[in-house]
């Protein structure tokens, strides 16, 4: 991958970042960038909906002054490249043991793949949140082996049961993996650095960089009192 310089950052894995963050990514950056929400398309017919919302909506004075880029495209359906990558962490014993911790105790974690707090629709079920997230919890995920096409095949109808949750899980597998991809892919495009203020997607990202034998400066912003 080719060298970053220092004056650039990639945010991930999200769109939007909490403002004290994005003061502290400012003060070491000389200009951030935001990728736009990632709708993955699984199938013609299935996928993730987009969110329109941009950083600069609330700081546009930040767009204008070169201090943020944002627009960068993540959405539609995985390319070839991308599937093989997202297939490699999903083939990763370690990666998918860290994910799995962060679905157990990483609350922010799991906020950004399920939203707990509110009922959940599961398949054809609606589900109360927090009962939900605990069959999620379940140690039997971490043992079955998913790929992106068992995803698809997945998504193609409305499973029910015990074929819903396995369905939940591997999305949100695919998402995080396929978030990843994109994070490399826009930093070696672009030669920028990558940061994140989610620990969770720190480690992961360092698990893969290291598996795959990438260079890749990665930083970690530790969120105190917010």
């Amino acid at each position: 991958m080719n060298a970053a310089p220092p004056t650039d950052t990639l945010f991930y894995p999200f769109h939007l970042c909490h403002s004290e963050t994005l003061q502290r990514l400012l003060a070491r950056f000389h200009r951030v960038h935001f990728r736009d929400y990632m709708a993955l398309q699984l199938s013609p017919f299935s996928g993730t909906t987009a969110y329109y919302d941009r950083m600069g909506g609330t700081y546009p004075e930040l767009v204008t002054a070169g201090r943020l880029q944002q627009g960068h495209s993540v959405s539609g359906p995985l390319d070839e490249a991308g599937r093989i990558s997202v297939d490699r962490d999903l083939a990763d014993a370690h990666w998918r043991a860290q994910f799995h911790d962060a679905i157990r105790a990483d609350r922010r974690f799991q906020r950004g793949l399920f939203d707990p707090a509110h009922a959940m629709t599961v398949g054809r079920d609606v589900v109360p949140g927090p009962a939900a997230l605990l069959r999620l919890m379940d140690e039997e995920f971490l043992g079955r082996s998913f790929t992106v096409d068992a995803v698809q095949q997945l998504s193609r109808h409305r499973p029910t049961g015990e074929e819903a949750f396995r369905f939940e899980y591997g999305l949100a597998l695919v998402k995080t993996a396929a978030s990843q991809y994109y994070t490399c892919q826009l930093s070696d495009r672009h030669h920028l650095t990558v940061s994140t203020d989610s620990p969770a997607h720190f480690q992961l990202l360092n698990r893969t960089l290291a598996r795959e034998g990438l260079r890749l400066s990665n930083h970690l912003i530790i969120r105190t009192g917010y």
